[in-house]
């Protein structure tokens, strides 16, 4: 008792006759848009610069400063 493909096609044509052709491809255009959008937001978050919480920044802001101290006192 599911869903058949003369209803899926004229569930498509309800749809079609409600919203219009324009209407649908306008919303799809909108939602690659945020596609789009969330994956370039996904790439920035990546090349972004580690926070200064980052362990390995600390690690390395420690061994900087163990180095100038050796510098400093030899």
């Amino acid at each position: 008792m599911g869903l058949s493909a003369t209803h899926l096609l004229i569930l498509l044509l309800v749809v079609v006759l409600l919203f219009g052709r324009n209407k649908i491809s306008d919303l799809m255009g909108d939602v690659a848009r945020g596609i789009k959008s969330f994956k370039k937001g996904l790439a920035e978050e990546e090349a972004s610069p580690p926070s200064p919480a980052d362990p390995k920044v600390i690690d390395n802001a420690a061994q900087e400063a163990a180095e100038r101290d050796r510098s400093k006192a030899g």
